[in-house]
């Protein structure tokens, strides 16, 4: 018994359920998904979390009733009477755009009867683990136009052990919710009156990207990139020769007039990288060019998709583009596979995938073109040890083929970061040439490259993945002092230790507030802070400081000095 199989059964019994409860609710659809399942229906009043209780009791009872499934056909003309007849209107729709001669399946489990192509359990007495979990909105087969249903979402397992380790999980991820953690700690937010899906970052989130950027600029200088910063706008007619108006208009914001010409936000930063490229003439000795930018985007997202940091309408590309000669794409490609990996290491995370896309039926460029690429991606992921990847055969761009590398983050949730994309029809648009060694102008590759993707969306992989309890040499927030007393002793130590650090580069809070320093310091933990440092009266005399670490109730007692070298150790360890 597969998952996808019970899920599925599962979302019938849902649906059973609810026309036992509402028996003039209307039907859409009900797939299983990756980790459950969910059906669309039509019900005459709204649905809360609340009612859920009662739709799992009925789901119990029709589990424990053990009714088989029995799968029913029919033709086409048959199934729309027998619909019409049972009020279900949107599964009417569903069968009118089937061929009119073709056999529509359906599957009855005792009074019910739904549309579906199967494959179902033997009975519903097999469905042994389940839990339904939310309510929300979503319109008919995902049209704005469409009438708006209820979605209710349910999970389903092979054992109650395995739910339950499922609904943990989930709990855990609730808890780590960058949403939360963000208000909570103060890092960013989003006005949906000023425009959803813009974020808006506050002092704290702001530091914390900087320290990020910070890192992300010097290590690409270090491995021979060259940094570009490129117009937020752009005229139409780079959008239509870079094909974006033509296939991608509906991800763009709409044209500014100015000076009675068109010009877009850019939803991508290359046509200006190619810009940059074409403003002189470029020799074979030119390459490879390595140019990078941390450039920021716009791309319109349905509201109903936008979510927290993870789906923006406007965000910061960690973004780069490679062009270079045939003879040197393989040696490039292994240089952004240790690259990436380095980087995403330090920054963390230690599990990966890789997987290779490969040509479509439907491509651009020629056949030798593409072969080249492929067996340098091949070739490239061998060189750097790593024989473990999946092959999407046909599934790459109809641009070019590519690797994507996959992390997993500490609740073990596969992440897409880095992807290394190659691009034949960038430079056959754009006429990109380079003088070669025989002095006769040649098509260089192109190639794509993002090690974090999206900033904001990393920062919410991030926020995640740390639940908040960020490594020492990024936090927002590395250090508080916390006065025990309003005492002048006391008062300034606190305040000759803090602009020490601060001297030293390291960032604090000196809290010197006359409360007491249990709310001091559950504040202190509630904000995820590394260090707290307290000081009182003992600490003020002997010079020293008494040193808390984030998750521990015990503290130390050590000097200025070895304070200092204690932090100077911490930053070194991200190398």
């Amino acid at each position: 018994m597969d998952l996808p199989t019970l899920r599925h059964s599962a979302s019938h019994i849902l649906a059973q359920a609810v026309l036992r409860l509402y028996p003039d609710a209307k039907l859409g659809v009900g797939p299983a998904i990756d980790d459950g399942f969910y059906y669309d229906i039509d019900v005459p009043c709204p649905l809360s979390i609340d009612d859920l209780s009662a739709l799992e009791k009925e789901m119990q009872k029709i589990v424990n009733e053990g009714l088989p499934i029995e799968r029913i056909s029919m033709l086409r003309a048959d199934a729309i009477a027998f619909l019409t007849e049972h009020k279900q209107p949107y599964k009417v729709e569903l069968v009118t755009e089937l061929p009119e001669h073709e056999e529509i399946t359906f599957y009855r489990q005792g009074e019910f009867i739904d549309l579906c192509r199967g494959p179902h359990l033997g009975n519903t007495g097999q469905l042994c683990a389940f839990r339904l979990q939310k309510v929300s909105g979503a319109y008919w087969r995902g049209k704005e136009t469409n009438p708006m249903l209820q979605r209710i979402y349910g999970t389903a397992f092979q054992t109650q052990e395995e739910l339950q380790l499922h609904l943990t999980m989930i709990e855990e991820a609730e808890k780590r919710d960058h949403r939360k953690l963000g208000k909570e700690m103060d890092l960013f937010s989003i006005q949906d009156k000023a425009g959803a899906g813009l974020i808006y970052w506050h002092p704290k989130g702001a530091r914390m990207r900087h320290i990020i950027e910070s890192f992300w600029k010097e290590e690409h200088f270090r491995q021979g990139y060259e940094l570009l910063y490129t117009p937020h706008i752009g005229q139409s007619w780079l959008w239509e020769t870079s094909g974006h108006l033509g296939f991608y208009s509906e991800n763009m914001y709409r044209p500014m007039d100015i000076d009675e010409q068109s010009y877009y936000l850019k939803p991508m930063n290359c046509p200006f990288h190619i810009m940059i490229y074409k403003s002189s003439l470029r020799s074979y000795r030119d390459l490879p060019l390595r140019w990078a930018e941390l450039g920021t985007v716009y791309r319109y997202e349905r509201s109903g998709v936008l979510h927290g940091l993870l789906r923006v309408r406007g965000f910061t590309q960690d973004d780069a583009h490679i062009i270079c000669t045939p003879d040197q794409i393989e040696r490039e490609i292994e240089h952004v596979i240790r690259f990436s990996v380095s980087m995403l290491r330090t920054l963390g995370f230690n599990e990966f995938s890789f997987y290779v896309s490969t040509r479509p039926a439907n491509f651009v460029g020629n056949e030798d073109q593409w072969i080249l690429a492929q067996k340098a991606l091949r070739n490239a992921l061998t060189v750097e040890g790593i024989t473990d990847y999946e092959v999407d055969e046909g599934g790459g761009a109809f641009y070019g083929p590519k690797i994507d590398i996959k992390i997993k983050d500490a609740l073990g949730r596969e992440w897409q970061l880095s992807t290394i994309q190659f691009d034949f029809n960038m430079p056959e648009r754009f006429d990109m040439t380079y003088i070669g060694s025989d002095g006769n102008k040649h098509r260089p590759f192109m190639i794509h490259r993002a090690l974090l993707g999206s900033l904001e969306r990393f920062f919410g992989i991030l926020i995640e993945h740390y639940a908040g309890k960020f490594p020492f040499w990024f936090a927002p927030v590395q250090y508080k002092i916390l006065t025990i007393a309003d005492h002048e002793p006391i008062m300034n130590h606190a305040k000759t230790l803090h602009d020490v650090l601060l001297a030293k580069g390291f960032r604090g809070v000196l809290d010197d507030r006359n409360e007491k320093l249990g709310l001091k310091i559950r504040e202190t933990q509630l904000e995820h802070v590394p260090f707290m440092l307290i000081i009182g009266a003992q600490e003020a005399s002997t010079g020293q400081v008494s040193v808390r670490k984030l998750g521990e109730s015990t503290s130390d007692s050590i000097s200025k000095d070895q304070l200092l070298s204690l932090f100077d150790g911490l930053i070194e360890q991200k190398r």
